[in-house]
């Protein structure tokens, strides 16, 4: 079994990482090869210590000959240029998430046509792909079958993937499931430039006795899930079975990953309430507009019918989110 992370060093991709190397098998097959592809390798990552880790560094587009120098069974495409950056560099997001992903589609159909396994391809989507339209308002929660409209490049980007890995799986080229993230939080580590970004900042900096800035009205709804459940899902999205029983994956929709729906204001009065008032004065409101619409144009509540056909759950509330990442991230910001 050979097996595919792409952004494997990164926060999502090095948490899956070792949570396959953790359980060693896949579908209960013994995980012989875990192919870790990233830009950047981080020089403090266990990772590549594992006799079962091989590592691809560079530009996935430039190193997917290397990716399939072997057969590879499954593959869990993470990586990808976020919001923010796609919004200020368009042709950065192009390249980074439609250019790529076709690329890596098109070398999976290349082993699968040449009599090789069909690969099993997770891909990870996002709640981004939803937006308001002037025409079609945004309904106040959202399912696989709402019409979605982003109104970003990121969203973008993200739909038109979601209708290749729909495409070549029914061509039969790759096993494609589409995983539709909502914004994770708390990441750990350095802010990125995700437009999102700020919902782990107002947690993670105050924490480290940094100050933070919230950059929209708190009153604004968002859809969250944590680290642990979003690996959890992805894992699970993955080794399902195709079919119409209980667990099993029906068809060729995406599925919208569970999500907990709540206020900046819940997030910040949970803060005040777990950590004290010293911690939860940190955190300054400030609001910035071009980061207020690209996340005010996300659903805030998702039906989670589909997600929970396969067994999934979202977090119970926001003090279990944060009181994880207080438990899992002990370290300081790097």
């Amino acid at each position: 079994m050979r097996i595919v992370v792409t952004g494997g060093f990164g926060f999502l991709g090095g948490r899956l990482a070792a949570a396959l190397l953790a359980r060693g098998t896949f579908r209960g097959e013994p995980i012989g090869r875990l192919v870790l592809a990233d830009r950047v390798v981080r020089p403090e990552s266990p990772l590549p210590s594992d006799t079962r880790v091989q590592v691809v560094r560079g530009d996935l587009s430039d190193r997917l000959d290397e990716v399939f120098a072997e057969p590879v069974d499954v593959v869990f495409h993470l990586a990808a240029a976020v919001s923010a950056e796609c919004e200020a560099d368009f042709d950065l997001g192009m390249r980074a998430n439609l250019d790529t992903t076709r690329a890596l589609l098109e070398a999976a159909r290349a082993q699968s046509e040449s009599g090789g396994p069909v690969p099993r391809l997770v891909f990870s989507s996002s709640v981004a792909v939803y937006g308001g339209d002037p025409a079609l308002p945004l309904p106040p929660v959202v399912d696989e079958s709402t019409v979605p409209l982003p109104r970003t490049s990121y969203g973008t980007q993200k739909l038109v993937c979601e209708q290749l890995v729909a495409d070549f799986t029914r061509r039969g080229f790759v096993d494609g499931r589409v995983a539709r993230l909502m914004t994770v939080t708390v990441r750990p580590g350095k802010p990125n430039a995700a437009a999102s970004g700020f919902l782990s900042g107002i947690v993670r900096e105050p924490l480290a006795g940094l100050p933070a800035v919230c950059p929209v009205d708190p009153g604004l709804r968002v859809a969250l899930s944590s680290p642990r459940r979003t690996v959890e899902a992805l894992l699970c999205l993955a080794e399902a079975d195709r079919g119409t029983a209980p667990g099993q994956l029906t068809g060729t929709l995406p599925v919208n990953l569970p999500a907990l729906s709540v206020s900046v204001a819940e997030i910040l009065s949970t803060l005040r309430r777990v950590s004290g008032d010293a911690v939860a004065d940190l955190v300054t409101v400030s609001p910035d507009p071009a980061i207020e619409a690209i996340v005010a144009s996300w659903p805030a509540a998702v039906d989670p019918a589909r997600a929970a056909a396969l067994g999934l759950r979202c977090d119970p509330d926001f003090e279990t989110v944060l009181r994880d990442y207080i438990n899992d991230e002990t370290r300081p910001l790097d």
